[in-house]
């Protein structure tokens, strides 16, 4: 069967190809990747990165503002407040000076470790010590001089341990109220304004018996602020030994009054010893460098006040920071 042709048969070869011609031709931008940027000259090492790199297009890097270190009014303007700050610090420490000599203070903190582990041992245990007598710098004229520090006189007060001890009386009682279950974030401000208070009682107290006792040296008012710090080593002792005996129930019992009995007792001999060469001393040099020995009657009138304060007020001071 024979297949039918439709139309006109197909050419031997087939006619070539003719794409289609744009009647608008438009020009297209022929896009190109921007120049790589000029390599930066390097200094050798560690580089300031804040450093100038030099005028662009004829302007500084930073303005008009390049030479203002190199201003005269500028450099005028430093002068005057350097001059105004030094002024003000002297100013400032002349003042404080009026009622705090901080030259004087550094006697009392120049401390060793040794001298603060026996001088800890001496206020606990002071019932065999001797001497009890301070040493004394020898002059180039054989004459003894100033007291030597504590570092080099165990006998020599100090403000060291009386500081760490009072710092140490407020976190430890903080501590056991915690271990209590009483703990609370306005107790620590609590003691530590409770034990201020008890100290700043005493320095008032200090101060007028030294008024009463005509002691205007201040070095001896210093000796006796020293002397009054001594007390928080005993109470510390006292809250940790009774803590610890009476399982956690505080300084209350026989045991606790016995433990408060020695601490005491101890504290008073401490003081009782040392304090009579700051109030009873048999012999004192004044500022010309002669000898002057305490009257009679002010003698008795010292030993009195050596006594009360030894015993009743440090036994009250005492009992109030082991209640709190």
């Amino acid at each position: 069967m024979q297949q039918a042709h439709y139309g006109n048969p197909a050419p031997a070869t087939s006619p070539p190809l003719h794409h289609p011609v744009p009647q608008h031709v438009s020009t297209v931008p022929q896009l190109r990747s921007p120049p790589p940027p000029a390599p930066q000259h390097q200094t050798s090492g560690y580089g300031n990165p804040y450093q100038q790199q030099g005028p662009q297009g004829g302007a500084s890097a930073f303005g008009a503002y390049g030479g203002f270190m190199a201003d005269p009014t500028a450099q005028m303007g430093f002068q005057v407040g350097s001059t105004a700050l030094k002024h003000g610090t002297e100013y400032v420490e002349q003042n404080f000076n009026r009622y705090v000599n901080f030259s004087a203070l550094k006697h009392y903190f120049n401390v060793s470790n040794s001298y603060v582990v026996n001088k800890l041992f001496l206020v606990l245990f002071p019932w065999r010590h001797k001497p009890w007598s301070r040493k004394q710098s020898i002059g180039p004229n054989g004459q003894e001089g100033w007291f030597l520090p504590p570092r080099d006189d165990l006998n020599s007060p100090d403000m060291y341990i009386p500081l760490m001890a009072l710092v140490t009386y407020i976190l430890l009682s903080t501590m056991m109220a915690g271990l209590q279950g009483a703990f609370n974030p306005e107790l620590l401000g609590f003691t530590a304004t409770y034990a201020f208070f008890v100290v700043g009682i005493e320095i008032l107290l200090l101060k007028f018996g030294c008024y009463l006792l005509s002691i205007s040296n201040e070095s001896q008012l210093l000796d006796l602020v020293a002397y009054s710090g001594y007390k928080f080593v005993g109470v510390i002792a006292t809250i940790l030994v009774s803590e610890i005996s009476n399982g956690g129930n505080g300084t209350g019992g026989w045991i606790g009054w016995t433990i408060f009995s020695y601490t005491f007792l101890a504290n008073a001999l401490f003081l009782l010893r040392s304090l009579k060469y700051v109030l009873l001393p048999e012999s004192s040099n004044d500022e010309r460098g002669t000898m002057q020995t305490v009257a009679r009657s002010q003698k008795s009138r010292r030993t009195q006040f050596l006594f009360l304060y030894s015993y009743p007020l440090q036994l009250l001071f005492m009992w109030i920071l082991t209640r709190i």
